[in-house]
């Protein structure tokens, strides 16, 4: 795929930058919420630094596998075969990750309702450094890219619609990442959906690779879905406190 500013003047190619835009958008909400739970971890005056190094890292992983389509095409050929299903390079990452996220997120969950309390939370944030939380992140990085890249070769042909949309998406998250942390890290009922949503996600991932397809569309309702009841639940309780202090 060749540079080209033909599609400039196609009225569809400026349709399918905003819909493809959008879409990275949404495949990157996991990426914002993993990148968030694990920035929490460090000191508060790392967090910002951590969370902003992590989305750049995302974008130059999915830049360089859009301009490595041939290496990710190859990354859908058969390694080897378990059980007369071949298994190739991107069902491993895929899998990998899956299993990784499916372990982070059990890890997350079970410290966040067993561990207790704000002296926990603060003994956990000195016990980890700047380095190992961004080798985390950039491993993840680079299975959700995959997801992401595959979504924008199987929409659009042309190479630099992809990058541009992919680069809008980046920085469109880069502008809310901080409020969706401060958000996340204000009300833990919120936090622990989210690290159920990761379980979620890491459980596509892994069927994924086994070739099990969930359709996204029923991942992202349930997600959906999800947010608009804890919202409610938000709502109610905040309604509750007014009222108990006016009584």
């Amino acid at each position: 795929m060749d540079f080209s500013f033909a599609w400039l003047a196609d009225p569809q190619a400026w349709i399918a930058l905003g819909t493809l835009t959008v879409l990275e958008i949404v495949l990157g909400i996991d990426n914002i919420i993993f990148i968030s739970i694990l920035a929490s971890k460090l000191p508060e005056e790392q967090q910002g630094k951590a969370r902003q190094i992590g989305l750049m890292l995302a974008l130059i992983t999915r830049i360089l596998l859009l301009f490595s389509l041939s290496l990710l095409a190859q990354l859908t050929d058969p390694l080897f075969t378990v059980f007369e299903h071949g298994v190739s390079g991107r069902d491993l990452i895929l899998g990998l990750g899956g299993l990784f996220l499916l372990g982070k997120a059990t890890v997350e969950i079970h410290e966040k309702i067993e561990g207790g309390g704000h002296d926990a939370e603060s003994k956990g944030k000195t016990g980890i450094s700047f380095k190992s939380v961004l080798i985390q992140i950039m491993l993840l990085d680079i299975v959700f890219s995959i997801d992401s890249v595959i979504t924008a070769v199987g929409m659009v042909k042309q190479l630099e619609i992809m990058v541009i949309a992919v680069i809008i998406a980046v920085i469109v998250m880069l502008m809310f990442v901080n409020a969706i942390s401060a958000f996340v890290d204000r009300h833990p009922t919120v936090k622990v959906l989210a690290l159920s949503f990761l379980l979620m996600i890491g459980l596509t991932l892994v069927g994924e690779s086994l070739h099990f397809h969930i359709p996204k569309g029923y991942i992202y309702f349930a997600m959906a879905f999800s947010v608009f009841v804890e919202m409610v639940n938000l709502r109610v309780k905040a309604n509750q406190k007014k009222a108990a202090s006016k009584g």
